[in-house]
């Protein structure tokens, strides 16, 4: 296309645009204006096509929706009334049974009647006590019998053993630290025992803290790091191995074994003294115990060894060796007092472990 033609076409379009709007010649920013408005006209017309298209949908999901409501709303009302009508029908076959054997009316039992047992309270003093309790005197649509079950459910809660906050929670009654210092020796009076198993959980449950503080105050930088993470991990298998120790001192009476116990409050209090190294002999005794080994030949020909029948005694046999739950439960009483001489250093460093 040469110039001529070019121009031709241009001032062809412009005549055109001038006829339109009554005027002989039109800038371009006119023309792009109207080009810009037919758009808008174009965009608004394709808008309400799709507003009328979502609409008309959602007036046929909206229908769909009421028709399924109303057909399983007869479904369930045809159901309820199938159900009613075979219990009438139970109910009138039974009372035609028991007259003709003679035997007495049938008593119906009513949703309102209080459970086998439990005694009933006055209206007036249940809402007198849910008061008292600060809780609501009255629910919306609550009957009697529904108002106490609820008076009984909250007492049974109100005496129900709160547990501690601790890292490994507990129902015993966790001592301050000045209460926590452990006998060398087990008591054999019952009050004193049952206090000594309050120190012992009031022990961990601080090393443990404390513990978790330690782990708290690193930096970001640390607590990424490979040895960071194996810390908080060393933390965390700490607590899932000291829960059953926890769990055994809480049973009444407690299930955990008299030479455990004697030998865990042996490691406490010299834990406590921080003599540290004497902690863990006694932590060796406990998981190694003086149980003979068997190192070499034990059998040679057809006489047996003078020491041999001293692998079959029980006795001194470890307690590590018993079960897997021992063993962990042993592995974290040894973390903590790995923490424990770093949070608590003795004077004498030669009390420390290696």
């Amino acid at each position: 296309m040469d110039f001529a033609s070019l121009m031709k076409s241009q001032i062809a379009a412009s005549d055109v645009s001038s006829k339109d709007s009554g005027k002989k010649y039109l800038k371009r920013s006119e023309i792009e204006a109207q080009r810009q408005e037919a758009y808008a006209r174009e965009q608004d017309e394709v808008e309400r096509v799709r507003l009328e298209r979502l609409d008309k949908k959602r007036k046929r999901d909206d229908d769909e929706a009421a028709r399924n409501a109303a057909r399983e709303d007869k479904r369930r009302r045809l159901a309820e009334e199938s159900k009613l009508r075979q219990a009438e029908e139970d109910e009138a076959e039974e009372v035609a049974r028991r007259k003709r054997l003679g035997l007495p009316a049938l008593v119906k039992q009513t949703s309102e009647s209080l459970p086998e047992g439990e005694e009933d309270i006055e209206d007036e003093e249940l809402q007198i006590k849910l008061k008292d309790m600060d809780e609501p005197r009255i629910l919306f649509g609550e009957t009697h019998s529904q108002r106490l079950r609820r008076y009984r459910k909250l007492n049974e809660l109100a005496l129900a053993p709160k547990l501690s906050d601790g890292p490994i929670p507990t129902i015993l009654e966790l001592v301050p630290e000045k209460d926590m210092k452990v006998p060398s020796s087990v008591p054999s009076d019952l009050d004193a025992r049952a206090l000594l198993h309050r120190q012992l959980a009031s022990y961990f449950d601080l090393v443990l803290r404390e513990w978790a503080v330690a782990l708290n105050r690193r930096t970001p930088e640390v607590k990424t790091s490979l040895s960071g993470r194996q810390a908080l991990s060393n933390h965390q298998t700490a607590i899932s191995n000291l829960t059953p120790l926890i769990r055994k001192l809480e049973t009444q009476p407690p299930t955990l074994h008299l030479d455990i116990l004697k030998a865990v409050v042996e490691i406490v209090h010299l834990a406590q003294l921080k003599q540290y190294v004497k902690a863990n002999d006694a932590y060796l005794r406990l998981s190694i115990g003086k149980a003979a080994w068997p190192i070499g030949v034990t059998m040679v020909g057809i006489h047996e060894r003078s020491a041999r029948e001293k692998l079959h005694e029980t006795e001194n046999e470890a307690h590590i060796l018993a079960d897997e739950t021992t063993r962990k439960m042993l592995q974290g009483i040894k973390r903590c007092l790995s923490f424990a001489q770093t949070r608590w250093p003795p004077e004498d460093l030669g009390q420390l472990m290696g």
